[in-house]
């Protein structure tokens, strides 16, 4: 051993072990929170366990899905305000599974930053075990990594992972024909999708995160970190109840880009602008941009987050039904012959 040389530690290169300790011990309760039928183990495991059998499930096919926040994650950052972007990644999966016909069953987590900040981790971490609660959802695992040199200070990127699962035979889209009516359940807002744009219009205005809403109460940075609508339990109680044919979660690209995918070949829709009105941070965006009317519907979910794609002879019932579980609906037009998405009337 050479003399006159001090001992080098792993926290020397900048990663706090006991960091990462302390804050898996201060996470805990929240994620004990979210446990739910066929949840076997805790945080802290190498691996995470999940009982398919105790959840219900006879004959089960697995769905996975995994996504972001997006730069989204830059307004939390910049303006101190983590505790919705948790729901946000959550809510980006979870509405992703159920538009297969998939029960969330879990939920993983992936938090990457240059120096572990227990109590700003810790926030979006609680925030997670928040959406993961609402969404009838396990939070049963998860990776917090500390990679000095990577990030630069106070920034952090997040990744989600959810597992789903439906019985053999269940999966959606199915059925869906011609003439079938088209249910729209309103937004939150941008959810978590097209923000490198809305930065870049925000940026345009001359207006700081800080600044007074131009369209509510509140900052324009809090206005804009509305956490994205978790639609998993309605839309499995109407998918449940019969008649749903697809759903299509309405992200990136819009009415225009993802409605489509749930729609079989030959077939496309008839959407009218008219039968909803564009909430007042589109028409801001919309605004502050001077944006076309085309731009905006493959860019922006434009206050319509899901749409169900259901049998006409439903289409009544299962309003009501997605009404009394407190979603605002939209009878937005029909499924009808020939593909793409045809508009009617301006957003307004």
């Amino acid at each position: 051993m050479s003399e006159g040389k001090n001992s080098v530690t792993y926290a020397d290169a900048g990663v706090d072990i006991d960091a990462g300790n302390a804050l898996v011990e201060r996470i805990k309760p929240a994620a004990k929170r979210t446990d739910r039928p066929g949840t076997m183990a805790g945080l802290g495991g190498f691996g995470a366990l999940f009982d398919l059998k105790a959840a219900g499930y006879e004959d089960p096919v697995l769905v996975a899905a995994t996504d972001g926040v997006g730069t989204k994650l830059r307004i939390a950052i910049d303006t101190g305000y983590y505790d919705s972007v948790g729901i946000d990644l959550v809510a980006m999966c979870v509405n992703d599974l159920v538009c297969q016909g998939a029960e969330p069953l879990f939920f993983l987590d992936y938090f990457a930053t240059g120096k572990l900040e227990i109590e700003a981790a810790a926030r979006v971490i609680e925030g997670i075990a928040q959406g993961c609660e609402a969404a009838n959802t396990a939070l049963i695992g998860g990776e917090t990594a500390e990679m000095p040199g990577m990030y630069p200070a106070g920034d952090f990127d997040l990744a989600g992972f959810a597992v789903g699962a439906m019985e053999r035979g269940t999966a959606l889209p199915e059925g869906v024909s011609e003439g079938d009516v088209l249910l729209g359940l309103a937004s939150n807002g941008v959810h978590s999708n097209g923000y490198s744009l809305v930065r870049k219009l925000v940026e345009a205005s001359g207006l700081d995160w800080g600044a007074a809403c131009p369209w509510g109460e509140g900052t324009l940075g809090a206005a804009l970190l509305a956490p994205t609508r978790l639609y998993v339990t309605p839309a499995l109680a109407a998918v449940r109840a019969g008649g749903v044919h697809g759903l299509a979660h309405i992200t990136g690209g819009g009415l225009t880009e993802n409605l489509p995918r749930v729609l079989p070949e030959g077939l496309g829709a008839e959407v009218n602008l008219d039968a909803f009105a564009l909430p007042d941070v589109f028409a801001w965006l919309q605004e502050q941009g001077r944006m076309d009317q085309a731009e905006m519907l493959k860019t922006f979910n434009c206050g319509i987050g899901m749409v169900l794609v259901v049998d006409p002879d439903r289409a009544e019932a299962l309003s009501a039904l997605l009404e009394e579980a407190e979603e605002r609906v939209t009878r937005l037009g029909t499924v009808v012959a020939g593909a793409g998405i045809r508009y009617a009337g301006q957003l307004a």
